[in-house]
């Protein structure tokens, strides 16, 4: 059998006891290690789950699934993946290849950031489609995700924006040249995506397609940084003030939710304890929020 276990998002202890049982007595487990992460090493994962776990990177996962999955058919093989294993379109891939192999699968699901993001005190079902940043480059700014934030909000829901995270990632002259030399990780912050969005903004917005902004400076937000860790931290603002909240956030894992005009008065109530500056917040809920569920 092939488990794919989940997580949870912070540490150790959030593993499900299925998950754990699961762990103890497979034959191999593997950690996905590339579409997010635990916030503690895999030597802590090892000492609390009495195992070995075998760091499974975007190259093993997309290119070497037959290590994974071999034998699967005779013994059992846990994938273990931050989150919840249905999070990320590779964990799919990673099924359907072997269904192929005729090898028996089933997932043990756990917290991911699609429903733990309701700590920000936003109502899950007041979120529309759910969007990826990337870190842009000077050549390469891709924006196909902005049509889904403009469609959310037309019609008045909030947008959760999950953000890159760059893992053994080569520079492209080493990539040119074979070279297996590895970039340091990166974490995208939630200041790093505001200031894109705000990018994005200009290049779509009157400036750019003549389409009109989605979202500008004095629009609500709200930044998240470690969710369901314990040190679990939120800010609210304008993304202009977002854009530098880096350091009252901390470190990674961050996301960002662009607020719905239907904010309902009790998410207001609830998100307005995190303003960088209530006066601001209360002023721009007035003119663009209230009033519009």
């Amino acid at each position: 059998m092939l488990y794919l276990v989940g997580l949870g998002l912070s540490d150790e202890t959030d593993i499900t006891i299925k998950g754990l049982d699961i762990v103890k007595r497979a034959s191999r487990v593997y950690l996905e290690a590339y579409t997010s992460i635990l916030l503690v090493d895999k030597e802590i994962l090892e000492k609390y789950y009495g195992r070995e776990v075998i760091i499974a990177d975007r190259e093993m996962v997309e290119s070497a699934s037959d290590d994974i999955l071999h034998d699967a058919q005779n013994i059992d093989v846990a994938f273990l993946v931050v989150g919840d294993p249905f999070g990320a379109t590779t964990h799919t891939d990673l099924i359907l290849r072997a269904r192929s192999l005729s090898i028996p699968t089933t997932s043990i699901p756990n917290a991911s950031i699609l429903s733990a993001i309701g700590a920000t005190g936003l109502q899950l079902y007041n979120f529309g489609q759910t969007v990826s940043m990337v870190f842009f480059t000077e050549t390469w700014k891709p924006a196909s995700f902005y049509d889904r934030v403009r469609e959310n909000r037309n019609i008045g829901l909030h947008t959760l924006i999950l953000l890159d995270i760059k893992v053994k990632e080569q520079s492209l002259e080493n990539m040119s040249r074979g070279r297996k030399v590895y970039e340091p990780p990166r974490y995208m912050t939630v200041g790093q995506c505001c200031v894109q969005m705000l990018e994005v903004e200009g290049m779509k917005g009157e400036g750019g397609e003549g389409l009109g902004g989605v979202y500008g400076e004095e629009s609500l937000a709200v930044g998240a940084a470690r969710v369901g860790g314990r040190t679990e931290k939120f800010v609210s603002g304008t993304l202009k003030q977002l854009c530098e909240s880096d350091e009252v956030l901390g470190g990674p894992l961050h996301s960002l939710v662009l607020l719905g005009r239907r904010t309902h008065e009790l998410e207001h109530d609830y998100v307005r304890e995190f303003a960088v500056d209530t006066e601001v917040w209360d002023r721009i809920w007035k003119r663009d929020y209230e009033g519009q569920t």
